[in-house]
């Protein structure tokens, strides 16, 4: 179901007119999760007695919003809106970081530009090579235990590690919030995960997210908040829990929070000594105290330790999944998704030979990921044909690295160092897949063309496993892995209870809506079908174009669906000038990075609307900012399936192996009423309904999106 914000233009300003919260009736108690409690503190404009619970829409006031290389353009919508300062520069963090090996005049200027938008404007800067944004916000405290953060790239889930609800917001979000300090959010659906047992000798983190999204592969998790409880979690330190958040994002969920335990203060107790010894004053020195760190510091950490909030113990949950980690192996993903993962002693008796590994990434690129790397490789060699890159995820990491000597092994071993910063992982700069090759990484994505050629095979692993395959030459595990250790290489033990009460019910009948002023009654045109689930951003807009910042619409249109269809774009192209053109997929559409152009380019091709059986819900709110229709009709989906996708399920293509299934077929979509109507080349008919869209969405699109409203806001104010 869509997201339906109230954006009232009665303030002026992005707001909303209702259903902000649910009201506790006469006053009694709501139980809350650990999340909704801390969404609670930085939602705005709630009346007393208003609690917030999942499925609300909120208008919230983060902590802070961080961009990356992506800054450049949400200074353009900034400026197109009409802004002129930003609310609240305290809030705001800009970290160069994706494009940092690219060292040309044009990438430079960009890079110099925002720098010196940030100067203008009073704006914390971390200029390219002070390391990855998401590592940069958890070093320097933005990314703070029962804060909420938000950041325009997906990968932001990742604070939740450190007790932080962080969650993704796309480039007019960002700009939206720099000009008002506020903007709108759907609390997800809260989803319990219980960590149970204890993990053998030389399983990890990432072999816990790896099989975790492996094993829960049917869209458990989609569009939820996480929240990670059970008696396994204490036996996982911070680093751990920052690569399992960090890819809850490849799981499907929008949060992904580990709760503020012992394990928790204690690293931040060591984070705060870490920061004392910057300088030169000590206790017993004649120095004036060290200054304080904005963020990390004792009056801070004291007081996050006498209010810690935990949630209650009737707290509400969609759904309760239970993993048990003492049966659980080092496993590997993929190859091309992560929802499949295979033991590694599986993958290592079929000796998959390699030629490029990786060791990068905010997901596992830490000082302790190094360290296992280096352990793993000391006195050893990179195998002939093999490139092994490394990259720490911020200079921070990298001089203690250094300092421990693991960089050092790394390099010596034949390790080639890239700067800190995204890099390979988002298919940037040196070291890049070629056609045909094969690698492991310890990234977080492996979709089909992410890191490079899209006929190259991708594989993550932890860093132990890479660098032991970087050594080997093929997908191995570390000499150091006992078998006698480890339980039984099958599939780790999981179940699902679901709270059936906790389950909405989709309605029977769908209630007509209203049209506002300017909005079409229906639409209508040509019926396109790709039979895919999960259709990522990357097969919608292949990252390679995701940074050049001048690119047009019109080129955004001729490169459309690159990585799933190369032919899509132009066929397209053909049928537009005649009609319109709907596009008709599969569950999770979308799924993948924050990249806007993903709903963009589709709507430069000339598809007003895409009906799917769900969607990943970062593509749904980019589609939502920018005026791109989206619908969800999972009959529809079913019946094209059965008729015409090959073997009657998605994922090879359609009967006649093309990727992109063209009958002829005419759709129209009543916006009133919800009506869907098929018309084949024969003339049959056939009806379905799907749930239209609501007069909040109706008026961004009348706006031309996110930034057209605010626009509209501001000059209401002048």
């Amino acid at each position: 179901m869509l997201p339906r914000p109230r954006l009232a233009q009665a303030t002026g300003r992005l707001n909303l007119a209702r259903f902000l919260a649910t009201v506790a009736p006469n006053g009694s108690r709501r139980p809350q999760t650990v999340i909704e409690k801390v969404v609670q503190k930085y939602a705005v404009g709630l009346p007393d007695g208003k609690v917030v619970k999942a499925g609300d829409y909120v208008m919230i006031r983060p902590e802070h919003v961080m961009t990356h290389d992506n800054t450049g353009p949400v200074i353009s919508k900034f400026k197109s809106i009409g802004a002129t300062r930003i609310s609240n520069p305290k809030q705001t963090v800009f970290t160069l970081d994706h494009d940092v090996q690219n060292k040309s005049d044009k990438n430079l200027s960009k890079y110099a530009n925002i720098e010196a938008f940030a100067r203008q404007h009073g704006v914390d800067f971390y200029p390219a090579g002070r390391g990855i944004g998401h590592q940069v916000l958890v070093e320097e405290g933005y990314a703070f235990p029962h804060t909420l953060t938000v950041a325009s790239d997906s990968h932001s889930n990742m604070y939740g590690g450190v007790g932080c609800v962080g969650t993704p917001i796309v480039r007019t979000d960002a700009a939206a919030l720099w000009a008002t300090g506020k903007t709108w959010w759907q609390v997800p659906r809260m989803v319990k995960v219980e960590l149970r047992g204890k993990l053998a000798p030389g399983v990890t983190g990432k072999d816990i997210i790896v099989a975790l999204c492996g094993s829960f592969n049917q869209d458990e998790v989609l569009n939820a908040a996480i929240e990670f409880t059970g008696d396994g979690v204490s036996g996982l330190a911070v680093d751990d829990r920052l690569t399992i958040a960090n890819m809850t994002t490849e799981w499907g969920a929008l949060v992904g929070v580990f709760p503020v335990d012992n394990t928790t203060l204690d690293w931040y107790e060591k984070t705060l000594k870490k920061l004392e010894f910057r300088t030169f004053a000590s206790p017993s020195s004649s120095l004036p105290p060290a200054p304080e760190h904005p963020r990390i510091n004792r009056r801070r950490l004291d007081a996050l330790k006498a209010t810690n909030l935990t949630s209650d113990a009737d707290a509400e949950y969609s759904s309760h999944l239970v993993f048990d980690l003492s049966t659980l192996v080092p496993h590997v993903s993929g190859p091309n998704s992560v929802k499949v993962s295979t033991p590694l002693p599986t993958l290592e008796e079929r000796r998959i030979a390699i030629q490029k590994a990786y060791l990068v990434s905010c997901t596992n690129s830490r000082v302790s990921d190094i360290a296992a790397a280096a352990e793993v490789i000391k006195g050893k060699k990179v195998a002939p044909g093999v490139e092994f890159y490394v990259a720490a995820a911020s200079s921070a990491v990298q001089q203690e690295a250094e300092a421990l000597g693991h960089w050092g092994t790394l390099i010596a071993a034949g390790a080639k160092p890239l700067p800190a910063g995204c890099g390979p992982c988002i298919g940037l700069g040196t070291g890049l897949l070629e056609e045909g090759e094969t690698g492991i990484s310890a990234t977080n994505r492996n979709y089909k063309g992410r890191m490079g050629h899209p006929k190259a095979l991708a594989y993550l692993a932890s860093p132990a496993v890479v660098a032991a395959s970087a050594a080997n030459g093929y997908i191995c595990g570390p000499a150091s892995l006992e078998p006698e250790a480890l339980p039984p290489a099958r599939a780790p033990t999981f179940s699902i209870a679901t709270d059936e009460s906790a389950a909405q019910a989709v309605p029977t009948q769908v209630a007509e809506e209203p049209l506002y002023p300017g909005f079409p009654a229906a639409f209508a045109g040509r019926m396109l079908f790709a039979p895919q689930d999960n259709l990522n951003t990357d097969a919608l807009y292949p990252g390679k174009y995701t940074y050049q910042d001048d690119i047009t619409l019109e080129r955004q249109a001729e490169v459309v669906m690159e990585n799933y269809d190369p032919a899509f774009a132009a066929h397209v192209a053909g049928l537009r000038a005649e009609q319109g053109v709907v596009l008709v997929s599969g569950y999770n559409f979308g799924t993948g990075s924050s990249r806007e152009q993903a709903a963009t380019a589709l709507k430069a091709a000339g598809i007003p609307v895409v009906i799917a059986g769900s969607f990943g819900d970062i593509f749904k709110r980019n589609a939502i900012n920018n005026g791109l229709v989206c619908l969800e009709c999972p009959e529809l989906v079913a019946d094209l399936t059965d008729a015409y996708a090959k073997g009657g399920s998605r994922g090879a293509g359609g009967k006649e192996s093309e990727l992109t299934v063209d009958k002829g077929h005419k759709i129209s979509i009543g916006m009133v009423d919800g009506q869907v109507v098929v018309t084949s080349l024969q003339g049959d008919v056939k009806s379905y309904r799907v749930r239209p869209v609501g007069a909040s969405v109706q008026e961004l699109w009348v706006c031309g999106g996110l930034e057209g409203y605010v626009l509209k806001s501001i000059q209401a104010e002048a």
